[in-house]
């Protein structure tokens, strides 16, 4: 009997596809999607940026980490259709120091999350409110690296904002 009414009270609605527009790494994708679908799946699936990685898909990793509006944001809980008109940018948009960092510091080792963790780090970098270490690696928290390079990153990072790395 709960099925009978649950169905007739709950009845089947279309979804219907939107077209948006999202600007990512300085150039305009108009994308046909569903208004479900997450950021993480519309860079991966429908622009073919891989680089940007789906890691647990439930924004407890920080694998999907990408800049929009120049701060940090876990794009699989982030829907695609909330961030037409926002400037986004992935690991595949990106110039920036850190990276030369990171290869300086072996910080990464079998690279799934790098991706994510640059991201953050400018972002981080960009926010320009950590000052020691601690707090580098307090803000970083949300970004896991499941090899043990953690401090390797730190290392990159404090390298990067001039700080000691001690």
């Amino acid at each position: 009997m709960e099925t009978e009414s649950f169905t007739k009270t709950h009845q089947a609605t279309t979804v219907t596809p939107r077209t948006i527009t999202l600007s990512i790494n300085g150039q305009q994708h108009a994308l046909t999607i569903l208004p479900y679908v997450s950021l993480l799946d519309a860079l991966r699936e429908y622009l073919d940026l891989t680089g940007t990685k789906k890691g647990c898909d439930h924004g407890q990793c920080g694998a999907c980490t990408v800049i929009c509006d120049g701060k940090r944001i876990i794009s699989c809980l982030t829907l695609a259709v909330m961030k037409e008109g926002a400037k986004i940018t992935t690991i595949e948009g990106i110039n920036h120091p850190i990276q030369q960092a990171f290869i300086d510091h072996d910080a990464f080792q079998c690279g799934y999350c790098t991706p994510g963790q640059i991201c953050s780090a400018i972002g981080l970098l960009e926010e320009g409110k950590v000052k020691s270490r601690e707090e580098v690696k307090d803000s970083m928290s949300g970004n896991l690296c499941r090899c043990g390079a953690n401090q390797q990153i730190i290392d990159a990072i404090m390298q990067v904002k001039g700080g000691d790395n001690e």
